[in-house]
């Protein structure tokens, strides 16, 4: 325990994030040579290896998720007996196989576990993978990669779509991590032999379902830590090749089938995140033309379009049967036409959280509300709250006033009715004043009443905050650490409390003193602990790592009982367990 605790974790991760930008750098200006000898370079250094451990031990929400071992929860002393054991070359076990719900739909989504080993040594290629490729993703490609989120797919979009009504392909790849072709994939992925066997292994090694183990000579399992990059790696391309078909043109240029002699040519947009893409351009042929394009192209990674989720459509008029607008992320893109008086071109955008899942929304709420029927209105509140203060986030970008009214009103009836069922036998005016009470501003609040006044958040607190797309091509490599510590503050999903903190805080953890990075687990910590007398405001809190947090934890007692005390640290409530969640800024 004392040796993994005094491992020097600010000296690793300078040197490990060093290296990384030197394989950023040199993957930029095309030098392969040097990309290769720092790779090897960070394989085989403790450093990384250690923080590669760390991560998928210690600060990884899965951490406690057992692979086909049954292996989980390493202590310190097996946490170091690990890092020797990651070699390139190592045997690859079968992951485990999991099924999970799909939000909004009966399917179930197949899940690969690997194990705790498998991970760790996926988490140490990963470290020396993702910076080369980071430097050759293109411009548009926003998913499963670090410092990009889908609000910079949409603000994309809208770039594109402000300035011209466009025709739109919206399609997306039919099980795109299932069907990947293997071999397409390694030849692609075009790394060092070692690196490429351990992948090919990885790729190879089947899959445990039910006891049973099943082969897997397609796709890259979903669950396991490098996954995600081959996805990328797997799809990097596409938008090269549409620009390599379709090119800027100038007026001076000579004329050609999609490009009139005497006018300009814009080449067409393609904005992809994971297998979700759309094709913009204003006009139809060339759309149609990219369809054609995008799906010879896949064919050579063994994929395809799906043709159930393949539309074309346009932004501000009707196209066929289609309706005027489309669906991105769980937004609603489209556009209007206004009078000269409203609006300079005659129309205006407008993004709006799509009505799938308003209605999906709507429904979890009611489960909720129906799954409290006999709980008190506290416990009802604080199960409300994350869901309500989640989604209310990730819409905060785009025009949303309106349906947060809308949402609101519609709970509002829900728990009119939740209130009702409690008291059949009493008058509106009773239930009304037992449940719902004026605090400050706030009319019609449905709050407990009691000394906390534990109330239920509105949508439309949630202020509207336009989100600001990221520089081009910039990544995390590329040393620009202030640049990329604030835009985490101003992620609309960032929970109020963490981004005020990492304003504070000028984006570093106070406890080891580096920046806070876009893999980085956060966390919320009291600098005297609550069972301490220590008060919960902004005064003595500070946001740390998930790992620095359980280094003072431990040094500050808090973590156990207390010196001359027999009662343990109280357990944290909902509101509070909410605060402490990890955030991780990967994904989405």
């Amino acid at each position: 325990m004392v040796e993994w605790r005094q491992i020097n974790w600010r000296k690793l991760e300078r040197i490990v994030f060093k290296l990384q930008k030197r394989i950023y750098r040199a993957s930029q200006r095309g030098d392969v040579k040097t990309v290769r000898r720092l790779q090897k370079t960070l394989m085989k250094s403790w450093s990384a290896r250690a923080t590669s451990v760390r991560r998928v031990t210690q600060d990884n929400q899965g951490k406690k998720t057992a692979g086909v071992d049954g292996l989980k929860s390493l202590t310190p002393k097996q946490r170091l007996d690990l890092i020797p054991k990651l070699n390139l070359g190592s045997k690859a076990s079968p992951t485990r196989r999991v099924w999970i719900d799909k939000p909004g739909k009966e399917e179930k989504r197949p899940l690969g576990i690997p194990t705790i080993k498998d991970r760790a040594l996926q988490a140490l290629t990963k470290l020396a993978l993702e910076p080369e490729w980071e430097a050759r993703f293109e411009p548009n490609s926003y998913g499963f990669r670090p410092g990009r989120t889908c609000h910079d797919a949409i603000a994309a979009i809208f770039d594109t779509v402000s300035s011209k009504p466009r025709y739109v392909l919206d399609t997306d790849i039919a099980k795109c991590f299932d069907r990947i072709d293997q071999e397409a994939l390694l030849r692609k992925l075009n790394t060092f032999p070692t690196i490429r066997r351990q992948i090919k292994a990885w790729l190879k090694a089947g899959v445990m379902d039910n006891k049973q183990l099943f082969p897997t000579s397609e796709g890259t399992p979903q669950g396991g830590v490098l996954s995600p990059l081959l996805a990328n790696i797997a799809l990097h391309g596409m938008e090269n090749r549409i620009n390599q078909i379709f090119p800027k043109m100038y007026r001076t240029n000579k004329e050609t089938w999609f490009h009139l002699k005497g006018t300009d040519f814009a080449p067409p947009k393609l904005v992809r995140y994971a297998d979700d893409l759309v094709i913009l351009h204003e006009d139809i042929t060339v759309v149609q033309r990219c369809k054609e394009i995008i799906s010879d192209w896949l064919k050579d990674m063994g994929l395809e379009l799906k043709p159930s989720k393949t539309r074309m459509v346009h932004t501000l008029d009707k196209y066929g049967d289609e309706e005027p607008g489309f669906n991105f992320l769980g937004f609603n893109i489209r556009q209007y036409r206004k009078g000269k008086y409203t609006s300079k071109r005659g129309y205006k955008t407008f993004i709006t959280p799509s009505k799938d899942k308003q209605k999906e929304h709507l429904r979890q709420i009611e489960r909720v509300i129906d799954s409290h029927k006999a709980a008190p209105q506290k416990a009802l509140i604080k199960h409300l709250n994350p869901i309500i203060r989640g989604w209310a986030n990730y819409y905060s970008t785009v025009v949303s006033k309106d349906i947060f009214s809308r949402m609101d009103n519609l709970i509002f009836s829900k728990l009119r009715a939740w209130a009702n069922h409690r008291h059949s036998g009493k008058n509106s005016t009773f239930v009304a004043n037992k449940y719902w009470k004026t605090i400050g501003d706030v009319n019609w609040a449905f709050a407990t009443g009691t000394e906390e006044n534990i109330r239920l958040l509105k949508h439309v607190e949630t202020p509207i905050v336009r989100h600001v797309k990221v520089k081009g091509s910039s990544s995390p490599y590329d040393g620009n650490l202030v640049y990329w510590s604030s835009r985490m503050g101003k992620n609309p999903e960032m929970p109020k409390r963490v981004s005020k903190l990492l304003k504070q805080q000028k984006g570093k953890c106070t406890h080891c003193g580096l920046y806070f990075r876009n893999s980085d687990v956060m966390e919320v910590d009291h600098i005297i602990p609550k069972s301490e007398g220590g008060k919960d405001n902004y005064k003595n809190l500070q946001l740390i790592h998930r790992h620095c947090h359980d280094v003072k934890t431990t040094r500050d007692g808090s973590s156990g009982k207390k010196s001359g005390c027999n009662s343990a640290k109280p357990k944290p409530s909902v509101k509070q367990e909410k605060e402490y969640e990890f955030i991780q800024l990967s994904l989405f």
